[in-house]
């Protein structure tokens, strides 16, 4: 495992802001990410925990917990790129779009093909419109939707855009099919196993789904709920811990001198220059970074230690801090 930045061990409920970094956990079905995020927060100690991407109370899989600082690069780690595998029922449609929901529509799904189900799969590849569920966190007049939804108001919702990178069938066992999705955010696969009904004529619902990789986090390598309970118990949880910077490493690294390093924590929009594979602190000898260089890097200090998340300003011709770390 990558080691975060961690000061001290902590037992059980002992309280400290010391512990930056990510645990890849595997959240169990039918527990929330919420009370998983709890659970961490109360074994830990850590004041700020946070999840970076909800899955349903009946989904399992890679569910990435923040803690401390690293909750600031939530929101990046929320833009990646996710894989699901999932089953989808075909005949069957549901109010929430999966099992959990009242049956609403039942449709004959035995005329339906493999082959016919690859060729409606087309039309969802790629840059796309979705309508997002009723039973959803989206908000809608500063409600969330699944409030309106329990209260048995159904209001209209706008498609938003999303990108399925790719989209196979793993499995055909009929009515059921498995599906293995990589897509980007924003993306609700239980909407897509409603759309695939909708299109197929037959009626679908999502009958299961487990999230195989978030980012650079992958299942492979994700820790059980109670594996995490056990190494709380004795001790070594710390092992589990993901740098905050692991997100991240698709960016440029800078490495920054002293002075720089010293603006860069008081805010100042800095130079930089390239360097082929990376980028260094600009001198007077220097020619200034373009800004297709890219929108953002990761800065560290001479001694390794990871500063901050720089945006580049192409007005200014500069970095401008976006989150500091030290």
């Amino acid at each position: 495992m990558i080691s975060g930045h961690c000061c001290r061990t902590l037992s059980p409920g002992a309280e400290s802001a010391t512990v930056d970094g990510i645990l890849n956990i595997n959240k169990p079905r039918g527990e929330t990410s919420y009370h998983v995020v709890a659970r961490v927060k109360r074994l830990s100690g850590v004041r700020r925990v946070g999840h970076a991407g909800t899955l349903d109370p009946e989904a399992t899989g890679v569910l990435p917990v923040c803690l401390g600082r690293a909750t600031r690069i939530t929101g990046f780690l929320m833009d990646t790129t996710k894989t699901y595998r999932a089953e989808i029922e075909l005949g069957t449609a549901t109010d929430t779009y999966d099992a959990t929901g009242k049956v609403t529509r039942r449709g004959d799904p035995s005329a339906v093909s493999r082959e016919q189900v690859a060729a409606a799969l087309d039309r969802f590849r790629g840059l796309t419109q979705q309508t997002p569920p009723m039973y959803s966190s989206v908000k809608h007049q500063g409600r969330r939707l699944y409030e309106l939804a329990r209260a048995g108001i159904e209001v209209p919702r706008k498609s938003r855009p999303i990108v399925i990178h790719h989209l196979d069938i793993t499995h055909w066992q009929p009515p059921v099919v498995t599906i293995e999705v990589e897509c980007g955010k924003g993306t609700y696969i239980r909407s897509l196993a409603h759309d695939l009904g909708e299109t197929l004529g037959c009626g679908a619902h999502l009958k299961s789904l487990i999230r195989l990789r978030c980012g650079p986090f992958d299942i492979s390598a994700a820790v059980s709920v109670t594996q995490l309970e056990e190494a709380f118990h004795h001790g070594y949880w710390q092992h589990f811990i993901h740098a905050a910077d692991s997100v991240l490493l698709h960016w440029k690294a800078v490495v920054v001198n002293d002075a720089t390093a010293l603006n860069i924590r008081n805010g100042v929009p800095v130079s930089l220059v390239d360097e082929g594979n990376s980028l260094s602190a600009a001198t007077e000898l220097s020619t200034p970074v373009s800004p297709d260089t890219g929108t953002r890097c990761r800065t560290y200090t001479l001694d390794g230690r990871f500063l901050g998340v720089m945006r580049f300003n192409p007005e200014k011709g500069r970095w401008q801090p976006e989150k500091v770390f030290q």
